[in-house]
């Protein structure tokens, strides 16, 4: 049989060269959206074509005045609706571009994580289970290697691939172990070749998008049937039929907020900007929507809600001997008690550095040690090195020629090494029930038992000498070791304030009850009496699904039944995972949540990336998913507010003596200087100072539900009741009723943007841009009765200064009260 040897790969001068040559290993983006069809996709809007035509009708009838004003409002809405675009599309290539793919090389004779897009022929490409393949390979070592192709052939059963077979980019190593030297990259790899076909798949709309569509819809055939109603008492009224079609076209505009779509996707893309700030990566925008209503997290122990940095606390040998090992991280360094330790513990060391594929990772400038491959099997290679073992030494004196890869149902791993003397090492480890015999090994039993109370994950080590290369022969354990990864320091307050927000955390390990019950009790969420479900111990029960907060010795593809039995109860399940058998549960789940050092393919299945593995990362997340939805239903608030003032005041007006109670420049006027750049800047809001503090809100709840809808009825009302009184004290002293009315409606709705604005911490970032977008707004606004230039072009008159204080003092009213009786959340 072969020896597996260790190939040094390419140096780093050799690889910077052919990275000049041949470009990086990237396959060709999507085409740039020209200016043109971004303007045109503007223009298609259904609300955008009823102006143009109404643009037509006033032309053909000579109201070269209305026209200006429409043509101008088509214009400013076109130009924030291709920005905000822009905004976005910018806002989510740089969220590729941080959740770009790594892969596993070997230069220089050292494993290292690079970019994928760093990759260049002749490389080697080491893979574990759950990787993609990062470039086409021609593999060289297939260790029970399958690799998932359906990328490429829709084929659905994995393949089996042996040394010397090639395995294509953008396919999945999901069972085994492999390494390859790179033979194609970028846009000439197998994936390269269907990267436009790809490219050219359009993302669907959003939930929440679908659900504001269908409002839009609901608000149009109102807005239309209300208009239709004012078209006919104008008409009845003896006003000419082309102005009050117009009116009536200018109506639906009006109260219809037609920049809805483009400020949530301007919201989305931002609020998952700000994500990425905080080492969340969405790679989907329904991600930043969906955090919102999380009700349950299922998340992993190791790495999520501890460090990650593994390193072997205590060790016990066959002969019952005990020691305690202590260093810094992955470091090869550390101090050994008691230190006079025999070859007993060295025999044990020395499997645990030959039953394994990981690397230690030199530290670069003033950092520290990593781990390349498992950060469990690297703490057993800084294990060995603080007993005095140098791993390589080692390796390369017993070298591996073959090996049983670790399998979720037998809980252990093997391998088998040449020794000098002809004969050959089988070495096993694994999960002490997996390994051990209570008849044969009750002091081993006890100390594991010992261990796993003290929140250690525990490994037996078995050994044996045979004259056979057979990995499934009979082995005696030669000891155990403890593992410790400490808890990330804020993991108990992040599981707190998991509690505050109303979403429950569930710990799902696959370490052993006891460990398992250690470990959540130091976090807080187990408290005295609960019970630790397993996820290996037959179906799980309607009680465990309710109640447990941990699950122990938990494997992968049961996590998936965990996932569907907490969503059948209607729970919003958001599950983190990193290997590629957590894949199925991060799909199945409402948001999957990658660790960022876990497999390609985990990271694939999930809508969330945590660069740093911080679980404490995802409260910040879901606050910010919060954020996003209660600025939305903010600016519905506001914008519909108006939109049912304008209908009542337009409706209203004729049966208080008031024939045409707005002209159709002046409700596109005050249509583009409120929905306009104060609905944009409305997005910005800070969360409010609750937001970590109230129950997440229901996915069946309408986005108009809690409360919004009566508010935005009273709103309207208010406004309209206030606009209204205006015109009729006016109309009665012979005054320009029309002008207060249309002083008054505008000043009114920017009033009830700054009644609507977040309930922030004191400590909180003001949201300067808003009061700037209101008062330019409202100066506009007054503007419009003060200027020559545009009372002729919006058919205004001049009001005093007193009658412009008098309709200032009362479009405050309606803000006033609402921000009074403001009930519920935004």
């Amino acid at each position: 049989m072969p020896t597996i040897t260790a190939p040094a790969g390419l140096s780093s001068a050799e690889a910077a060269a052919r990275l000049a040559a041949d470009g990086p290993n990237t396959v060709a983006a999507p085409p740039r959206r020209h200016l043109a069809a971004r303007i045109g996709r503007q223009l298609a809007d259904p609300l955008v074509a009823l102006l143009l035509a109404a643009a037509v009708v006033t032309t053909l009838l000579g109201d070269l005045a209305d026209t200006a004003i429409i043509v101008f409002v088509v214009v400013v809405n076109t130009v924030i609706g291709v920005v905000q675009e822009v905004r976005a599309d910018a806002a989510i290539a740089a969220l590729d571009d941080l959740a770009a793919p790594s892969a596993r090389v070997v230069r220089d004779g050292q494993d290292l994580v690079v970019p994928a897009a760093s990759l260049v022929k002749g490389d080697l490409v080491r893979l574990e289970a759950g990787d993609v393949v990062p470039a086409d390979l021609e593999l060289t070592v297939a260790e029970r290697a399958t690799f998932d192709e359906s990328s490429l052939t829709g084929e659905s059963v994995p393949v089996p691939r042996s040394a010397g077979k090639p395995a294509g980019s953008g396919t999945v190593l999901t069972t085994g172990r492999a390494a390859g030297i790179v033979t194609q990259t970028g846009a000439a790899s197998s994936l390269g070749r269907i990267t436009d076909l790809v490219a050219r798949t359009k993302p669907g709309p959003t939930p929440l998008q679908r659900r504001l569509s269908a409002l839009g819809r609901a608000l149009g055939i109102a807005a239309v049937a209300v208009s239709a109603v004012v078209f006919a008492l104008g008409v009845l009224a003896g006003q000419p039929v082309a102005r009050m079609a117009i009116t009536a076209v200018s109506l639906v505009v009006a109260a219809v907020p037609e920049s809805l779509p483009a400020v949530v996707t301007l919201a989305l893309a931002l609020g998952a900007r700000r994500m990425a700030r905080t080492r969340a990566i969405p790679r989907r925008l329904h991600a930043v929507e969906t955090l919102g209503s999380v009700t349950v997290i299922a998340a992993d122990k190791t790495g999520t809600l501890t460090e990650n940095r593994m390193s072997v606390q205590r060790a016990v040998t066959a002969t019952g001997d005990r020691y305690t090992i202590e260093g810094t991280g992955y470091a090869p360094a550390g101090t050994i008690r008691p230190s006079d330790h025999d070859d007993q513990l060295r025999r044990l060391a020395l499997a645990g550095l030959l039953c394994n594929d990981a690397g230690l990772v030199p530290p670069s400038g003033d950092g520290e040690w990593g781990a390349a491959g498992d950060p469990m099997e690297a703490a057993l290679v800084a294990f060995a090195a603080r007993c005095g073992l140098d791993p390589a030494t080692e390796r390369a004196r017993a070298p591996r020629i073959a090996e049983q890869p670790f399998d979720h149902a037998t809980l252990r791993m093997s391998t088998v090494h040449r020794l000098g003397t002809g004969e050959y090492l089988v070495v096993a480890k694994g999960a002490p029930e997996a390994m051990l015999d209570s008849a044969d090994d009750p002091a081993l039993v006890a100390a594991a038992r010992e261990m796993a109370a003290d929140g250690l994950r525990v490994l037996a080590i078995a050994t044996a000498v045979t004259d056979e290369p057979d990995p499934t022969v009979t082995t005696r354990a030669v000891g155990l070791v403890g593992i410790g990864d400490p808890l990330r320091p804020a993991a108990a307050l992040t599981a707190a304030a998991f509690t505050r927000s109303g979403v429950r955390l569930l710990m799902i390990t696959g370490d052993h009850p006891a460990t398992a019950a250690s470990i959540g009790t130091k976090l807080g969420i187990l408290g005295p009496g609960d019970v630790v479900a397993r996820g290996d111990d037959g179906p799980l029960t309607d009680q465990e699904i309710e109640h447990a907060r941990v699950f122990a010795r938990t494997q992968p593809e049961r996590k998936l039944d965990i996932v569907a039995a907490l969503q059948q109860r209607g729970e919003v399940v958001a599950m983190t995972g990193d290997g590629v058998n957590d894949a199925p549960a991060l799909r199945r789940a409402d948001i999957g949540v990658a660790m960022g050092g876990g497999t390609e393919v985990a990271r694939q299945a999930a809508e969330l990336v945590l660069v740093d593995d911080n679980l404490g990362t995802v409260a910040d997340a879901i606050g910010e998913g919060r954020r996003i939805y209660d600025n939305i239903r903010r600016f519905l608030r506001y914008a519909l507010s108006g939109g049912i003032a304008e209908l009542l005041v337009m409706l209203v007006g004729p049966l208080l003596g008031m024939p045409l109670a707005l002209l159709p420049g002046q409700l596109l006027w005050i249509n583009l200087l409120t929905h306009g750049v104060p609905g944009v800047a409305m997005g910005a809001e800070p969360a409010e100072a609750d937001v970590l503090d109230r129950p997440p809100r229901s996915p069946q709840e309408s986005v108009l539900g809690d409360g919004l809808l009566v508010s935005v009825l009273l709103g309207g009302a208010a406004v309209a009741s206030v606009v209204l009184a205006a015109g009729f004290v006016a109309h009665q002293a012979g005054r320009p009723w029309q002008s207060v009315m249309f002083v008054t409606l505008g000043l009114a709705q920017l009033g009830v943007a700054l009644a609507v604005r977040a309930k922030a911490a004191p400590a909180a970032h003001r949201n300067w841009s808003l009061l700037a977008a209101v008062a330019f707004s409202g100066i506009l606004q007054i503007a419009g009765v003060l200027t020559e230039p545009l009372r002729v072009l919006l058919g205004t008159e001049p009001l005093t200064a007193a009658e412009l204080l008098a309709c200032a003092a009362v479009a405050v009213l309606p803000g006033l009260a609402l921000r009074l009786l403001r009930h519920g959340r935004a």
